[in-house]
């Protein structure tokens, strides 16, 4: 995982994404999951290009169910970018590049 894509868990959630001043895009996945593996690459390569305008983070949902049953996700790779603590955005599976960085600017 680069330097610019943070791994939080339950009890980080909070603070990292809710409270969070900057737009957090959280990327819920599990190791296990092909299409996960495909997105992966594409959210560090958009964090890198995106620095300093919104967060990139990933969720394991094996590791950390609390937070992704409170979101009602029920297929990985789920995306949702929050803003204010809120859902302002989401996608689920996997998409290319343009098409994630596409949904980002348009919610920022």
């Amino acid at each position: 995982m680069s330097a610019n894509v943070m791994e939080i868990n339950d009890q980080t959630f909070q603070a990292e994404v809710l409270n969070s001043a900057t737009p957090v895009l959280v990327d819920f996945w599990a190791p296990w999951c092909g299409p996960c593996r495909m997105v992966g690459p594409v959210v560090e390569e958009l964090a890198t290009e995106m620095a300093g305008k919104v967060k990139f983070t990933k969720v394991n949902v094996d590791e950390s169910q609390a937070f992704a049953g409170q979101y009602g996700i029920m297929s990985i790779p789920a995306l949702l970018l929050f803003k204010g603590g809120k859902v302002v955005q989401q996608h689920v599976g996997a998409l290319p590049k343009a098409a994630l960085k596409s949904l980002l600017e348009k919610a920022l």
